[in-house]
């Protein structure tokens, strides 16, 4: 099949048409709206999603990582999967995909958020198997394990914030704001995740630019960073039986340090 028949790139377009591609273009440039945005949909993995400005774009290296299964990372079957924070609900949607066995739970915080998750959810055909429950990371999971925890959470610093790209501030800024260091939503996770993960579980955690600052934050504990695609992607692996059993509490060297 050519790029011709793919794409219907010689189809004439009428007056509505091409009034309708300009007020595209002209928000796009005047106004620095995303694409995504203006058609509603985005595109990861290979994978189409419909997203609006309830949720932000989808875009996260974990998603390459879901490709390959995260191999060789997890030695077992993967039966759950957790996909904290999940907005569009794109990575609980790819990891349904790559674990055809899997059942997924997905939270958000935000009751918007989830609606457009549902929808793609529905979109996909995975009601059965895809759980979106609102919550604050784990609030609502109390006595749950997962074999995998998957999550791209806000990690943009307060400083970076204010640099951000006018296009970004098109995004929710729950999406992206997480403090001064971006470690406020990531320091809640790697504290709790311990207890949500089977013996032989993984916590896969994107953290972008933060990463320096959490390798300062937390000098013991033992992060792999995956290859991904940009070696600025930031994702990180952790294993359960690599997470003290008292970091939640506060009683472990590996917390934040004072400088962090």
């Amino acid at each position: 099949m050519t790029l011709g028949e793919l794409l219907p790139l010689q189809r004439q377009v009428g007056a509505d048409g091409q009034k309708r591609v300009e007020s595209l273009i002209r928000k796009r440039i005047s106004d620095r709206i995303p694409v995504a945005y203006l058609l509603h949909e985005a595109w990861l993995a290979g994978v189409a999603f419909y997203v609006d400005r309830r949720v932000a774009v989808p875009r996260s290296h974990l998603a390459e990582l879901l490709g390959d299964r995260l191999r060789p990372w997890l030695r077992r079957p993967t039966r759950r999967v957790l996909d904290l924070c999940t907005g569009s609900g794109c990575l609980a949607i790819l990891a349904a995909r790559a674990f055809r066995r899997a059942d997924v739970d997905a939270t958000d915080i935000s009751a918007a958020a989830l609606v457009v998750a549902r929808r793609n959810v529905l979109n996909h055909r995975l009601r059965s198997r895809i759980r979106l429950l609102r919550s604050d990371l784990f609030a609502a999971l109390e006595g749950e394990h997962y074999d995998l925890i998957v999550t791209n959470p806000p990690y943009v610093s307060a400083q970076a914030m204010r640099r951000l790209p006018p296009e970004y501030r098109h995004e929710p800024r729950l999406a992206l704001a997480a403090g001064r260091d971006g470690l406020d939503l990531v320091r809640r996770i790697v504290a709790a995740a311990r207890a949500y993960l089977t013996p032989d579980g993984v916590l896969a955690c994107e953290v972008g630019a933060a990463r320096p600052a959490l390798e300062r934050a937390y000098p013991r504990l033992p992060f792999t960073w995956p290859a991904v695609s940009d070696p600025a992607g930031g994702v990180f692996l952790i294993e359960r039986a690599q997470l003290p059993a008292d970091l939640a509490q506060g009683a472990d060297d590996c917390l934040p340090t004072a400088a962090s």
